[in-house]
């Protein structure tokens, strides 16, 4: 291993540029060339390459977003497009890939392996934390900070206007924003596709805290509920009952922005590390995650293949607490 390339895809998340410069530094560190590959996989069909040097990534580590742009690229999705992508790489003397991304982009990475040959390492960069081999993902830990940071200003409007308040936060697939940010917050109820709470038990939640004289509420809402967004989930409320002035606020990608945290600094320098310690050591078709804090290495089909679950213990916490 001579010459690597890194790459960001999907969605950006906080934390992105934190792994970006480990990986280019760690290269650097063991004498290797390192290329910037822009806008994602499409960057890899139209041969957007640029090298990297240290002095390249100086004073990103704490930059949200990320320098090497992403974007969705529909041509990767076909075998000719993931061809041409190879055909890059090989012309360009580049011996392995790092691929920080999410769901879409290990899939992508695991059928480019699977065709090519060509060795990829995943870095788990997305706010979801929806990925198994790994006990948090790069971006995840800002978000939820992002979230109970608007969620504590939304209580103080909530609190002086006597309002029931829900608030939609991202999670399409995944209900670990809304379950933890719920807890954080002392919302009163968390709706989402693992918690299972239906609108009549929401409506019977909200009764009983009306009893005990509670004279606000926060309701967290995943945009992944099956019974609806926020504003589904209102006006079916409002139908059962006209005792509550209710508002909606949707977070939508104000959770995605923002300087990353320590911990998503930390986390994304020590997988940007063993990213590259993993290549040079002839590993392929992984993801790099940490699991009890320590660097474990997971097979793309099992990373997306096996469905992260939330936590029962905290589900049954949000409960107790929330009346």
């Amino acid at each position: 291993m001579k010459k690597i390339a890194v790459l960001t895809s999907g969605g950006d998340a906080p934390g992105m540029n934190a792994a970006i410069r480990a990986v280019v530094r760690t290269g650097v560190f063991h004498d290797m060339e390192i290329v910037g590959v822009f806008q994602g996989y499409q960057g890899l069909i139209d041969g957007d390459f640029k090298r990297l040097h240290v002095r390249s990534v100086a004073k990103i580590l704490g930059r949200g977003g990320t320098i090497l742009k992403s974007a969705r690229c529909m041509d990767f999705y076909e075998a000719e497009g993931r061809k041409r992508a190879h055909v890059n790489l090989v012309e360009a003397g580049i011996d392995g890939l790092v691929a920080i991304g999410g769901n879409g982009t290990f899939t992508g990475a695991l059928k480019f392996g699977r065709e090519t040959g060509f060795p990829v390492v995943g870095l788990p960069g997305t706010i979801d934390n929806d990925l198994s081999g790994s006990d948090s993902t790069i971006g995840f830990d800002t978000a939820i900070n992002t979230v109970i940071s608007a969620v504590d200003k939304i209580r103080d409007t909530a609190d002086s206007h006597n309002r029931l308040f829900f608030v939609e936060v991202m999670g399409r697939d995944s209900g670990f924003i809304a379950l933890k940010s719920g807890i954080a917050t002392g919302a009163v109820a968390v709706m989402t596709a693992d918690m299972g709470m239906s609108i009549d038990d929401l409506v019977a939640v909200l009764k009983a805290g009306e009893q005990s004289n509670k004279t606000s509420s926060i309701v967290i809402v995943g945009e992944g509920n099956p019974n609806g967004g926020a504003y589904e989930i209102a006006k079916r409320v409002k139908e059962k009952t006209d005792n509550y002035e209710t508002r909606i606020t949707v977070l939508g990608h104000l959770q995605r922005g923002g300087n990353p945290s320590c911990f998503d600094r930390v986390l994304a320098s020590r997988l940007g590390v063993a990213a590259v310690e993993a290549l040079r050591q002839g590993h392929s078709d992984v993801m790099a995650g940490v699991i009890n804090d320590q660097i474990e290495l997971t097979s793309f089909e099992a990373a997306v293949g096996v469905k992260s679950t939330i936590n029962d213990d905290e589900v049954r916490i949000a409960r107790i607490l929330s009346i």
